[in-house]
């Protein structure tokens, strides 16, 4: 009976995990580029009561006799898959639509990789920067900040679905700067540590990533739109009922299991 305490305890704790998980996801409905989460469980380790089990005649069983002692959270992986672009007012919003990540220079001078093209334009020491919404530099297909010269109107800038910056000339046609933004495209893209501000950072689970253009992955790079979470409201709901169903059952084992020892100490007085 005290290892029924132990075990439903392990299924509590594990399901309170799995609803911060779904809390987490609904709270981030609304942010660009979220990733929904989910919690994977694995069982824990199996006691043997006997391992080799045999009938009354002495003749062995086919299975023998072990008893789990509950489950803990395996890992907490992230779906990738793609969210809808939704249309945006923002001059230098950018979607990808495919494989990829916008890349992202950090203050330490990391790189972090993020869905999000929420982007802007700031005043930098060699010109107009092409930068997130906390002015970190977007980084190019070579892995250097995307900066032009100030003396070009950021206002008419523009970008193809290969994410190849251009600019117009006198006669208003586009002409290409020679700049492209670049996607990271990772191995394991699951094992991506999560990071703030819809950002990830690489990791040793997640592999190096390849610098591609959008052509490259197949990919496109969508101006004029964002994306969205692929966070699924009703999925979600459903995921919360059924883990609290979990948790109130193992709650009621745990009852069950002092019930039981008090009936158990009450035949002894």
């Amino acid at each position: 009976m005290m290892r029924a305490l132990w075990t439903a305890a392990s299924g509590m704790i594990g399901q309170q995990t799995n609803l911060d998980t779904i809390a987490n996801n609904l709270s981030n409905i609304s942010t660009t580029g979220y990733k929904t989460q989910a919690a994977n469980f694995k069982t824990l380790i199996y006691q043997n009561l006997q391992k080799v089990s045999t009938t009354t005649t002495g003749a062995p069983k086919p299975v023998g006799a072990q008893v789990g002692l509950g489950v803990r959270v395996g890992s907490i992986s992230s779906d990738f898959t793609q969210g809808n672009l939704n249309t945006s007012n923002g001059p230098f919003d950018y979607a990808i639509q495919g494989e990829g990540f916008f890349m992202v220079q950090m203050d330490d001078g990391t790189t972090a990789y993020t869905r999000n093209g929420h982007f802007d334009v700031s005043l930098s020491e060699d010109g107009l920067a092409l930068t997130d919404s906390s002015g970190r530099p977007v980084l190019d297909i070579n892995g250097n900040p995307i900066v032009i010269p100030a003396t070009y109107r950021s206002s008419r800038l523009g970008v193809d679905q290969y994410g190849s910056l251009t600019y117009p000339d006198a006669n208003n046609n586009q002409q290409y700067l020679g700049i492209q933004i670049g996607l990271a495209y990772f191995p394991n893209a699951s094992g991506l540590e999560k990071g703030s501000g819809s950002n990830y950072l690489e990791s040793p689970a997640s592999g190096v990533p390849t610098i591609y253009n959008a052509g490259a992955l197949n990919s496109k790079i969508v101006s004029g739109y964002l994306e969205s979470s692929n966070v699924q409201a009703a999925d979600e709901m459903v995921n919360m009922i059924i883990a609290q169903r979990a948790y109130e059952m193992n709650s009621k084992a745990i009852t069950a299991s002092d019930e039981m020892l008090q009936q158990a100490n009450n035949l002894r007085s």
